[in-house]
């Protein structure tokens, strides 16, 4: 959701060579800019754009090291009066300084003890955790101590080959052992990415029922490589399909899955089971790790999430070749109607929970004041 501002914005003195390049040059200078105006208008922004391509659940990492406290307030705020479902979590790093790293650990703590306050089932929150490469031993285990253990952690993992080799050179172990022996992983963890993580990795994020969660735009535009999921999918690990802010359009997100795993093992028969068991069966699971009742189904006892689309098929569909259709024939503006536990969001493309005009009219006042402060 931080990155909603990002959208346009030209930055001074950035020409990105690599991965580290990209997060220093831009996303670590945005995310010491943001306010909690910007915060909050991203959010609602980026919660109805969700509404508009049928998306209702939805787990954020967030960053905004230039005003930490109450930041988590101002991603939960729009989710609850738009409706959606929201996990939320506070980015920890070591980058900024030990102030920072504690303020941050402190504003995951305070909203892990208000979401278990709110028995909507709506609302919850993890212990958010940026990469391996700029969390300490010492910083890992401040973590634990103030609510990691109990909430889980949403964790960006051996992303770039830059994080592998660090970790080598300053621990003498690959990222997923190190975090293995820190007592991270688990089956309330999300391991972001994993990229570039080993068969012996592989089987350590299986033995701990880590879940893995695969980005593939976002990797693309990254240029960190394409990940093994195939191979993770057929370990039997729960992984999903998500996007790292690159899209808020899950069916955009599973066409490129589909295609850039072909591309990359130049091999046209695998991912067409995969990339739909991820989004459509594996998804739900990883939700279902934090909220009480199934979603992902229709059927009696589970949150009533529903979406229709516009949709009118050339050719025979029925329940056997419905992901061919959906591939192919789908995406996320096809959507007419959302509906999250119950309650109509958009009915005819109209969104019914905000006023867009509006709305669209305060972020870009208050995208323009976060440029000229990333630029000056």
């Amino acid at each position: 959701i931080y990155s909603a501002f990002a959208r346009g914005l030209s930055l001074t003195n950035y020409s990105p060579k690599n991965f580290n390049d990209i997060l220093e040059g831009m996303w670590w200078r945005i995310d010491r800019k943001l306010t909690l105006e910007n915060d909050l208008l991203s959010a609602y922004a980026v919660f109805t754009d969700c509404i508009k391509n049928g998306v209702t659940t939805i787990f954020d990492h967030h960053a905004s090291y230039g005003d930490i406290p109450y930041s988590l307030d101002q991603i939960v705020k729009p989710a609850k009066e738009l409706g959606v479902r929201a996990c939320v979590c506070y980015e920890v790093s070591d980058r900024d300084g030990q102030q920072k790293m504690e303020e941050s650990v402190f504003e995951n703590e305070r909203m892990i003890n208000e979401a278990a306050k709110d028995d909507s089932d709506m609302i919850h929150a993890m212990m958010g955790l940026h990469a391996a490469f700029t969390l300490s031993d010492k910083t890992l285990a401040f973590c634990a101590d103030h609510k990691g253990r109990e909430a889980g952690y949403h964790i960006h993992v051996a992303e770039g080959p830059s994080d592998v080799s660090d970790s080598l050179h300053k621990y003498g172990k690959r990222i997923v052992e190190r975090l293995y022996e820190q007592n991270i992983l688990g089956e309330k963890t999300l391991a972001i990415h994993c990229v570039h993580v080993s068969p012996a990795e592989m089987h350590l994020l299986k033995e701990t029922n880590t879940m893995v969660v695969h980005n593939p735009e976002s990797n693309m535009g990254n240029a960190v490589g394409c990940g093994p999921v195939i191979q993770l999918f057929k370990e039997g690990l729960t992984l999903g399909l998500g996007t790292d802010g690159y899209t808020n359009d899950m069916l955009e997100s599973y066409k490129v899955g589909n295609i850039i795993h072909k591309h990359h093992l130049c091999d046209p028969t695998v991912a067409w089971g995969v990339i739909p068991a991820m989004l459509f069966e594996n998804n739900a699971k990883i939700a279902a790790r934090f909220f009480r009742k199934p979603l992902g189904v229709l059927k009696e006892g589970a949150y009533a999430d529903v979406i229709v689309t516009d949709y009118d098929p050339l050719t025979p569909m029925n329940g056997t070749n419905c992901n061919g259709h959906i591939l192919f024939g789908m995406n996320g503006r096809s959507v007419t109607h959302t509906i999250c536990n119950g309650k109509v969001l958009m009915a005819d493309r109209k969104i019914l929970v905000a006023d867009e005009v509006d709305l669209m009219k305060q972020c870009r006042a208050s995208a323009a004041k976060l440029w000229e402060a990333v630029n000056a």
